[in-house]
Formats: structure tokens, sequence, C-alpha cells
């Protein structure tokens, strides 16, 4: 596994982060840095809070968010099995740019959308972003923006793309202090400065058979290096002993996605 980037979280984005891990336990949405874009997250766990946050992203359940975890092993727990190439692709590219679209674990109960049956899972690159998951579990994150907007990559466009919600730990421009907080309502930002975005991450599908046959498709090319991609992908299939043409592969489902034909699975 990749290291985490050489950031270091301040003070002040520690006590915002603390103050936000307060908020997601009581069912509350928070805004995010990570390694691409701001995100808007809840615990995953909370059927209601992930309604709240697709209700604020403007979205209905046909498009499940994506997880976010602070460790690999997590996945464990998330997922029915974990084909041997996700692993080999999570020690190359996590924490990282990379989701993954796996088989969900029977029973799992998480009602993020209404597609049970997978789930898209990443390991954010961002040490405030790790430190809060490391502080409330597993989180539902998008991007923070309503739905065919463009993501906000500072705290100025998460202000703008949810008006009258965004509040800060310490209180808000409303004259309100963190005792007056409506939770459900109000979306709690972790100013962290800017992200890198606006690229999004690169979404690999290898649930169901996909897995099982270490045939990787990409629903959604992203900040990743698709020819980085191609090479561990073919390091992978060379060790089995088998491999592949995921080089070409890999252009037909970028051109694909390109053009709208990015099927309904989790994860966007």
């Amino acid at each position: 596994m990749r290291t985490v980037s050489q950031q270091h979280e301040t003070a002040a984005a520690a006590g915002a982060r603390g103050a936000a891990a307060e908020h997601v336990r009581g069912g509350g949405l928070v805004a995010l840095p990570t390694d691409t874009v701001y995100g808007l997250g809840c615990r995953a766990a909370d059927t209601q809070a992930v309604g709240r946050l697709l209700a604020a992203k403007g979205r209905d359940r046909r498009k499940p968010p994506p997880v976010l975890v602070a460790d690999a092993a997590e996945l464990d727990s998330l997922v029915s099995s974990l084909p041997p190439l996700a692993r080999a692709l999570t020690q190359a590219f996590w924490p990282g740019g990379l989701t993954l679209v796996l088989d969900a674990r029977p029973g799992l109960g998480w009602r993020l959308g209404q597609r049970s049956a997978t789930i898209a899972v990443r390991m954010p690159d961002h040490p405030v972003a790790l430190a809060l998951l490391r502080d409330v579990g597993p989180m539902a994150v998008t991007s923070a923006n309503r739905s065919g907007q463009a993501p906000a990559t500072d705290a100025d466009g998460v202000r703008a793309a949810f008006p009258d919600r965004v509040v800060l730990p310490g209180g808000d421009a409303r004259g309100r202090d963190s005792h007056d907080r409506d939770v459900l309502h109000d979306i709690l930002l972790i100013d962290s400065g800017p992200t890198p975005g606006p690229t999004p991450s690169t979404i690999v599908d290898l649930s169901g058979p996909r897995g099982c046959a270490d045939q990787p498709c990409v629903i959604r090319p992203g900040i990743l290096d698709p020819q980085r991609l191609a090479e561990v992908v073919a390091a992978f299939r060379e060790s089995v002993g088998t491999p592949g043409a995921f080089a070409r592969d890999l252009a037909v489902d970028a051109a694909s996605a390109s053009a709208g034909q990015v099927s309904g699975r989790a994860g966007e």
C-alpha cells in the first residue's frame, strides 16, 4: 500500500474534525476535504442520514454514493470476497484516487441506494479525511455539489452549493454557536483549504463475474493515469499466468463512459 501524502493536520483542523465527528455521529452531514474535491458525507450505516445526503445532493437512490474508508483492511467487513486483482489495485493505488466497485457482503444492511448487491469503496489520500474516517468509521461520501453542478474544490464552493446550510465548528455567520446547530439541516464544513480537484477518482468495476475473471471495467475515467493502471493490471495478470489486453479494454471502457454509457452500479 502507498503511504499517505505528507500533509499535516493543523490544530484548527483537528478541532474542526472533532466537532465534525460529533455532528456525524448525531446523524448530520459534513463537508470534508479529500485528495480530489470536497466531499459531502455521513455515516454509511445511517440510513436516514444517507437519505438526507442524497436529498441535499438532489439525487435519487438509483445512484448510491461511494463509501470512504480509513484502511484497506476494512474491505473484509464490507465485501463478500476480495478478488486478488482488487487487492493488487489497492496495494498500488490506495490511499489515492481509485474507487473500486465490488460485491457487497450479504447482510451488510446498508441502504445506500436501490442497488444493494454492490458497493463502491475508496481510501482517500488526505490526512483530515482519514482522521475523520478513523473517528466515525466508513462514510458515504459524494462530491460536495448539487447534482449536475461542478464539484466544490474549496470552502467558498461548498457554501455556494448549499446556501444557508453550511456552518463552521465554532458557529456560523448567522450568529449561532455550536450548541444551536440543527444537526438534521446544517452541513458542518471542515475548511482545510483548496483541494487538488476538480478531477474525480477513477472508478473500476470488479463486481460479479468481472472480479472472478480478473476482468476490470473502467466505468469512470478519473485522476489515475490510465497507462499506470494498465501496467498494474498487466503485471498482476503476468504474475498469475493470465495475460490480457487490458490497455485496449481500458480505452474502450473510457470511450463508453465518456459517451454516457456508464451503468447505474454503486458509485459515481
